[in-house]
């Protein structure tokens, strides 16, 4: 058992999480088709995604994060359009060009970004948030810099796509926590002239 197992085994980590407010917010306005949920612990975006419609696949190391990710989609009834695939996120092999949206929370996969890029289908959209390392005091997320993002580091990564939204904040969690948190949302598309959704994903 892996300590991931055991975090959600015991309830330390939420087994109802809800999805990313950001995610929540625009789905109408992504794409539709098949999704990807890297890293997707207890299913937080990927049940909310068979939800909204999408085919998804949810990818995580841990077996206990992905049989509650099956329970809480079968007690939503959309168990048939959500695949479960316990795998390493280090050491998988990312099929291209297939997915329309790809959502990663709160997991470092920088050295694999180029891969999950490539796993876009052409207009397919990166959603991609994590907590980022700070010279002010934070609470919440990883206690050292090695599993967070530097400065614009995502941001960098990411600039082959078309960066349709982007912030890097500080914010104050319902449970009453300090973060340092980051988010993107970028399409895998190219040129000076690009379309955008209505009235901007960030609602400015």
């Amino acid at each position: 058992m892996t300590d991931w197992d055991e975090r959600f085994r015991s309830g330390d980590y939420p087994q109802d999480p809800e999805p990313a407010p950001l995610l929540k917010r625009y789905v109408e306005a992504l794409p539709s088709g098949r999704a990807l949920d890297v890293a997707a612990g207890t299913g937080r975006n990927a049940v909310f995604l068979a939800e909204a419609g999408y085919d998804v696949e949810a990818v995580d190391q841990s077996r206990e994060g992905l049989r509650i990710t099956r329970e809480r989609a079968r007690d939503r009834g959309v168990a048939d359009r959500l695949d479960c695939l316990q795998v390493d996120v280090g050491s998988h092999d990312f099929t291209r060009d297939r997915y329309d949206l790809i959502t990663v929370s709160f997991f470092r996969a920088v050295d694999r970004l180029p891969d999950i890029v490539e796993a876009l289908a052409d207009d397919g959209v990166l959603f991609y948030e994590h907590h980022l390392r700070s010279t002010d005091e934070y609470e919440a997320g990883p206690s050292g810099d090695r599993y967070r993002f530097g400065a614009n580091e995502l941001l960098h990564a990411a600039l082959d796509l078309t960066v349709l939204a982007f912030d890097a904040k500080t914010e104050r969690r319902d449970d009453g926590r300090t973060a340092m948190r980051t988010q993107l949302v970028a399409r895998n598309s190219t040129g000076q002239a690009q379309s955008y959704p209505e009235g901007g994903l960030d609602g400015r």
